[in-house]
C-alpha cells in the first residue's frame, strides 16, 4: 500500500491539517485577550518545571517521564519514542481498561482479539507486549501461561510507552517495547473524588479517590472501584473490585518514602466473543456471520476467579546534593481459577462447515494457577562535571522472581449450533490435567546508564547491562538451566534553545523463552536489536509535544515449527514510521493524534512459504484523532464537546497471508457539563454507528469482533 495514495490517508491528513488550522485560529485569538487562555510555560525566568515522572500529566501533554532513563527526564531527551497517557485524557476517551487507554497511541495495536475483562492485549511495533512487556512503577508484571497481574486503570495515574528494545533498562523484555503503568499515589493537596457509572448494558461502577496530608511530613490516598452487571455478549457478567491505599512520609527535604498496596478480586463469566473461526465472521459462511453478540461457552459451568495482593514502596534519598540513592520493591501474589469452554473451529475441528451442519467443536478448559513475585531495585545516581562533559551517572542492581505454580485440564466438550446455541453443562465430560508444572525464575540484573551533555546542546545517552538468569521447571514439563545476557543502548541528541530534538539511537535485547528443545533442554532467549531516529518539538509559545520517529527492528531466536519440527531458526523484522501530536492548545481546547506506517516481514523460518510475508496481528497502517473542547462562558458555559476517529489497517489471519482481515474506521464521541469542579455528568460512546468487524485473528480458527457501539454514563463529585 502507498500512503501517499491512500485515500483514507488522504482524508486523515487534510482532515488533521484543517483541524490544526482551525485549532491555531482559536489559539491565536486567545492569545489577543489574557483571560481566555492560560499556557503552561516550560521556563519561566530561569525556573524550570516542577512537574515529574510521576505526578499528574497537565491535560494532555507529559513533561517528563521515567520509562526511558529510569531518571527523572524529559520526553525530549530520551533517545527512543515516548508517549504517554494521562489520568484526564484516559476520562476523556472513556477508558475503563489499559488497552482501551492506548487506542490512540502510534505503534501500538490492542485489543486484537476483541474486549477481554480480565486481560489487556498489547502489541507494541508489531510483537506482543501483554507478557512481558508490562511493567508498574518501574517493576516487571511478568506472565507466563495464564499467570499474570491484572491492573484496573482506575488506580493509575498515567500510562506510559516505550517503543523499542529496552532490555538495557529492565532486563528481559518484549522486544517492540513496554507499557509503564503509575500509580496513583498521595499528592499532597486535598481531594475528595466519587464517581458512580452505568454502561448500556446494565454494568454499574462506583469509584473513590482520597488524598490529604496527615501531618507536615505524611500524606495518604485511597483510590478504588468497584463494578458488576451485564457484559456485551450473551450471558457475560461479573463483579470486579480493586482498592489501592498508599502513604508517603517527607520527614525532611533528603528523604522520601512511599507505600504502595492493591488487593483486587475478580468473579466473572466469559464474554466468548474470540476464538471464533475466519469463515463465519471475517469472511460469510453459507448461513451467513456469527452474531457478534453470542457465547459459547457453557454458563452453567463457566468462571473466572482472581484474588491478587501486592503492597511495595519507593524509596528516594538525596545524600548530597548530587548523590542520589532510590530504591523500590514490590512483593505480589496472584490466584487464578478459570474454566471455560470456547469455540474450535466447526465439527471436527475443521476450518469450515460441512454441508449444512452449521455446528461448532469446543474446547472444554480449566486451570488453577498461583504465581508469587518479587521485584527489587536499587540505583545510584551521581551528577559531576570531567572538564567539558556534565554528567548524570546512575548505576543498580535488580532483581526479579517469578513463581507459578500452574495445573491445565482439559475435557470434552459437545459442539454448539453457531446459529441457534442450545446450553447442556451437564453434557460437557470431566476434566484431567496435561500440565502440572512448577516453575521458578531469577533474574540479576546489573547495570550502568551515562547521560552526557557537551556543546550546549549536546547529549549521549550511553548504557550497558548483563543479565543472569536462572530457571527451574518441575512436574510434566522439566529443566533446569542458568546462563547470562548482555545489552545496551547508544542514543545522540541535539536540544535546540526553539523545542526541537533531533536524535539517533541503537539499542539491544533480550526475552526469555520458557520451552523447550526436541532434546529437552530449555531454549535460548529471544534477542533484539534496534536503529532508530527520530525528532522531538516541544514549542516555546505552547504547550505540545510533537514526536516523529523511524525504526528498524528485528527479533531473532523466534520458536517456529511443532512436534519434532520445533526450532529457534525463525527471525521477524518490522520497520515502519510513527507520528504522535498531544497538545493543550488553549485552556479549553486538547487534541491529539498519531499516524503509524509499518512493515513486517518474517525473514527465517522452519516452514520456508512464509519467509517474505506479514506476521499475522500487523497492522502495517493505523492512524487516530481526537479534541475535546470545553466552553466557558455563555450559554453553553461547563459544557464540553469532544470526538476522535481511529483507523486499524488490514491484518492477515495467518503467517502464509492467504486469510486477510479487512481495515476498518470507528468513531468515538463525548458530551459532558461540569460546574466549577464540584460536580459533573460526562456521557461517552465509543464505536459510535456500532460497526461490526473483526478486530484480529490469530491463525484461521482464533479470530475476534471488536467491541461494538458502548455507552459509559459516569457522574462525579469534588468536594
Amino acid at each position: 500500500m502507498n500512503f501517499k495514495t491512500h485515500p483514507w490517508s488522504k482524508s486523515f491528513l487534510l482532515g488533521t491539517a484543517a483541524l490544526l488550522s482551525i485549532s491555531y485560529t482559536s489559539f491565536a485569538h486567545a492569545q489577543s485577550n489574557d483571560a481566555e487562555v492560560v499556557v503552561d510555560p516550560i521556563v519561566i525566568d530561569g525556573e524550570q518545571d516542577k512537574s515529574t515522572a510521576i505526578s499528574p500529566v497537565n491535560g494532555y501533554v507529559a513533561q517528563k517521564t521515567s520509562a526511558g532513563s529510569k531518571t527523572d527526564t524529559p520526553i525530549s531527551e530520551v533517545p527512543q519514542s515516548v508517549s504517554v497517557i494521562g489520568r484526564e485524557e484516559m476520562d476523556d476517551r472513556g477508558a475503563t481498561k489499559i488497552d482501551e487507554a492506548l487506542r490512540y497511541t502510534p505503534g501500538v495495536y490492542t485489543q486484537p482479539f476483541g474486549p477481554d475483562s480480565d486481560t489487556n492485549w498489547i502489541f507494541i511495533r508489531g510483537f506482543q507486549a501483554t507478557a512481558t512487556g508490562v511493567y508498574m512503577d518501574g517493576l516487571q508484571n511478568y506472565s507466563y501461561g495464564f499467570g499474570g497481574f491484572y491492573v484496573d486503570s482506575y488506580n493509575l495515574e498515567r500510562v506510559e510507552v516505550l517503543r523499542g528494545a529496552s532490555s538495557v533498562l529492565y532486563g528481559g523484555a518484549n522486544p517492540g517495547g513496554l507499557v509503564n503503568y503509575v500509580s496513583k499515589r498521595p499528592t499532597g493537596d486535598r481531594l475528595r473524588h466519587v464517581d458512580a457509572s452505568v454502561t448500556d448494558t446494565g454494568k454499574m461502577s462506583t469509584g473513590i479517590d482520597f488524598s490529604d496530608r496527615l501531618s507536615n511530613v505524611a500524606a495518604y490516598r485511597l483510590s478504588g472501584i468497584i463494578s458488576d452487571g451485564d457484559g456485551s455478549t450473551d450471558f457475560s457478567e461479573g463483579f470486579k473490585g480493586s482498592i489501592a491505599p498508599s502513604f508517603t512520609w517527607t520527614p525532611n527535604d533528603t528523604t522520601s518514602l512511599t507505600i504502595l498496596t492493591n488487593y483486587t478480586f475478580m468473579d466473572e463469566t466469559h464474554n466468548g466473543g474470540a476464538f471464533l473461526p475466519y469463515t463465519g465472521t471475517v469472511v460469510d459462511a453459507p448461513f451467513g456471520k456469527i452474531d457478534p453478540d453470542s457465547n459459547f461457552t457453557e454458563p452453567g459451568l463457566d468462571k473466572y476467579l482472581r484474588r491478587q495482593y501486592s503492597a511495595g514502596y519507593e524509596l528516594s534519598h538525596d545524600i548530597n546534593d548530587n548523590l542520589t540513592f532510590r530504591q523500590n520493591l514490590r512483593v505480589g501474589r496472584a490466584e487464578i481459577h478459570e474454566v471455560s469452554l470456547y469455540a474450535y473451529g466447526y465439527d471436527s475441528y475443521s476450518a469450515t462447515p460441512t454441508g449444512s451442519n452449521y455446528d461448532l467443536s469446543r474446547i472444554n478448559f480449566e486451570h488453577r494457577t498461583t504465581v508469587n513475585t518479587i521485584g527489587l531495585d536499587n540505583q545510584l545516581e551521581q551528577k559531576f562535571d570531567t572538564g567539558f562533559l556534565n554528567h548524570t551517572l546512575m548505576g543498580g542492581i535488580d532483581y526479579k522472581r517469578y513463581d507459578m505454580d500452574q495445573v491445565q485440564l482439559s475435557g470434552s466438550a459437545t459442539t454448539i449450533n453457531a446459529v441457534n446455541p442450545v446450553y447442556d453443562a451437564s453434557a460437557q465430560g470431566a476434566r484431567s490435567s496435561y500440565i502440572d508444572q512448577d516453575l521458578v525464575m531469577n533474574q540479576v540484573g546489573f547495570y550502568a546508564q551515562d547521560q552526557i551533555r557537551f556543546g550546549d546542546g549536546w547529549l549521549t545517552t550511553l548504557n550497558g547491562r548483563y543479565d543472569y538468569l536462572s530457571t527451574k521447571s518441575e512436574g510434566t514439563t522439566e529443566y533446569d538451566s542458568t546462563e547470562g545476557e548482555w545489552s545496551g543502548r547508544a542514543g545522540l541528541a541535539y536540544l535546540f534553545d526553539n523545542g526541537l530534538t533531533p536524535y539517533a539511537s541503537v539499542s539491544s535485547s533480550f526475552n526469555p523463552v520458557l520451552d523447550t528443545t526436541n532434546d529437552g533442554a530449555l531454549m535460548q532467549p529471544e534477542t533484539g536489536q534496534q536503529y532508530e531516529v527520530g525528532l522531538k518539538y516541544a514549542p516555546t509559545s505552547f504547550d505540545a509535544l510533537f514526536t516523529v520517529a523511524m525504526f528498524d527492528l528485528t527479533r531473532q531466536n523466534v520458536v517456529t515449527g511443532s512436534g519434532v519440527n520445533k526450532s529457534q531458526l525463525g527471525e521477524v523484522n518490522s520497520k515502519g514510521l510513527e507520528f504522535e501530536a498531544k497538545t493543550n492548545l488553549t485552556r479549553n481546547l486538547k487534541l491529539t493524534a498519531s499516524f503509524t506506517a509499518m512493515a513486517g516481514e518474517i525473514t527465517k523460518d522452519n516452514d520456508a512459504t512464509t519467509v517474505g510475508k506479514t506476521p499475522y496481528l500487523f497492522p502495517e497502517r493505523q492512524a487516530a484523532l481526537a479534541v475535546d473542547y470545553t466552553f466557558d462562558q455563555g450559554v453553553l458555559d461547563g459544557i464540553t464537546l469532544g470526538g476522535g476517529a481511529r483507523y486499524q489497517g488490514a491484518t492477515w489471519a495467518d503467517n502464509a497471508n492467504k486469510y486477510k482481515v479487512p481495515s476498518a474506521t470507528v468513531y468515538d464521541a463525548k458530551i459532558g457539563y461540569a460546574i466549577d469542579n464540584m460536580w459533573g455528568v460526562d456521557l461517552n460512546v465509543t464505536n459510535l454507528f456500532d460497526k461490526t468487524y473483526v478486530a484480529g485473528c490469530q491463525t484461521e480458527f482464533s479470530c475476534g469482533y471488536a467491541e461494538g457501539r458502548t455507552a459509559l454514563l459516569k457522574l462525579h463529585v469534588n468536594w
